[in-house]
């Protein structure tokens, strides 16, 4: 039975000597090294006199032994030795800092006591992580390779076990889905992406006179092959959007993804304008609505955003752009300031020269045409002062146009390998059938439990031994 007070701290204290066992290693320490730092937590033994508050710092003691047991690493404890020794702390290179930061504050030393030769590269790793960190965080996207989201792909998948003709449909909706799924899956997406081509030259070639006719009333009138392409192309694009929703696992995650909403804004203008084809005649009748039905007419051209089903690097890209939103802010910012400087400093020495700086809402365009290295050349500065200031401009443009550039390009990087990876998932759990998925599931999650079982057994506690149970070092 351990005594509840320590009688052996006495007033003469600082001549003894306690063992200190840390994962094993064994060490001697002085009472009067350990009492100049009070405040960490081998410190803090030397003013304990009952057992809560002594097994509040370590993991198990004792009395006769004089012997204290920590059940941390061994290899941390010789750096934390030396610091008893000498006062100063130095960091161990084998350790993440992360690591590091949880060791200290466990031992209760302050990262104030780091040596000289280590402080400037422990805090220079720290900023580095909490930069890696602050990115990791902005670059959270759809197509993250998460355990989550492939674990929804594959509760997706087991939707069609419970449905009529499910593993048709679920084989159909892949092959639809998944370019890489199978030869099948491949051809269609030739089919798509050709089709996709052809609406898009069809509708290039229509806005060449040569390809247009004019009715005796002088109204426009489609070529007819280019008219009966166009219909074609509509009526594979109705029936690609159409078998996706019908062989969907879940609707309303089907009207959520973008890709899909890409389809329907594709082929809705077609059908609009159709329908006001029909009921209340040709756009020449229609006055300001007819100017609406060329509007939708032109929005045909958001088709080519189709060709982003099919391609990995399309659809990186519009991650990459969703989750860069702080380093495009900072580019616009950049050029908004340096247009508006560059482009008053232009104004004040071009004003009286009558070469296109009359005002500097007018100098905006040319700042803005200079700091992206565009130069049209359709205004420019004639005098010395002006000339300087377009210089200036541009280099300044070539600086900040350069700076997130690397960034956005690490990003994209990022989520090129994260989509790859996810195709890969959605091919590899497409390939099993449901059954297979629902079985692995549950040996995952017995497994699960079998773990959380052991760990919560674990391993005797060793307030209950004797002083004579603990191994010899």
């Amino acid at each position: 039975m351990v005594n509840k007070t320590l009688t052996y701290w006495g007033p003469g204290f600082e001549e003894d000597v306690i063992n200190i066992n840390v994962g094993g290693l064994r060490r001697r320490l002085s009472s009067s090294a350990l009492s100049k730092f009070p405040d960490t937590r081998l410190g803090r033994l030397l003013s304990c006199d009952s057992e809560e508050s002594i097994l509040q710092l370590c993991d198990d003691y004792d009395v006769s032994a004089r012997e204290f047991y920590f059940d941390r690493n061994p290899g941390f404890f010789l750096y934390v030795l030396h610091f008893y020794q000498t006062g100063k702390l130095h960091v161990m290179e084998e350790l993440c800092v992360f690591s590091f930061c949880q060791e200290i504050e466990y031992w209760g030393i302050n990262e104030f006591f780091l040596d000289s030769c280590c402080s400037y590269r422990y805090h220079e790793r720290k900023l580095e992580s909490r930069h890696h960190n602050w990115d990791e965080e902005s670059e959270v996207s759809s197509v993250d390779t998460s355990p989550d989201e492939i674990s929804d792909i594959n509760h997706d998948l087991m939707r069609y076990s419970t449905l009529r003709c499910g593993n048709v449909r679920k084989r159909l909706w892949l092959t639809m889905e998944n370019p890489g799924y199978s030869i099948p899956s491949k051809l269609f997406s030739f089919v798509s992406i050709s089709v996709v081509l052809v609406s898009i030259a069809t509708m290039c070639i229509h806005s060449m006179p040569e390809y247009q006719e004019v009715d005796e009333n002088g109204n426009m009138l489609d070529e007819p092959v280019l008219h009966k392409l166009e219909y074609f192309c509509i009526s594979w694009f109705t029936f690609e959007v159409s078998s996706r929703l019908l062989l969907s696992p879940n609707p309303r995650k089907f009207f959520k993804h973008p890709l899909n909403l890409i389809d329907i804004v594709s082929v809705l203008p077609f059908y609009f304008t159709l329908l006001v084809d029909v009921t209340m005649g040709s756009d020449s009748e229609l006055g300001n609505l007819g100017k609406v039905v060329q509007v939708f007419r032109l929005m045909r051209i958001f088709r080519v955003l189709k060709l982003a089903r099919h391609s990995t690097g399309l659809r990186s890209l519009g991650a990459t752009l969703k989750h860069s939103y702080r380093e495009v802010g900072i580019l616009l910012l950049y050029l908004a300031v340096g247009v508006s400087v560059f482009s008053g400093v232009a104004y004040t020495a071009e004003k009286e020269e009558d070469v296109g700086f009359d005002t500097i809402p007018a100098c905006w365009w040319w700042g803005t045409v200079s700091m992206t290295t565009v130069g049209y050349g359709d205004v420019v500065p004639v005098t010395v002062a002006g000339k300087l200031a377009a210089s200036g401009c541009i280099l300044g443009g070539i600086l900040v146009v350069a700076l997130p550039i690397t960034i956005i390009f690490n990003k994209f990087s990022h989520f090129y390998r994260k989509q790859k990876a996810l195709e890969a998932a959605v091919r590899n759990s497409g390939k099993k059938d449901p059954e297979d998925v629902e079985s692995i599931s549950s040996r995952d999650r017995d497994s699960e439990a079998l773990s959380e079982t052991s760990l919560g057994r674990g391993s005797p506690d060793r307030r209950g031994l004797t002083p004579g149970a603990h191994p010899a070092p």
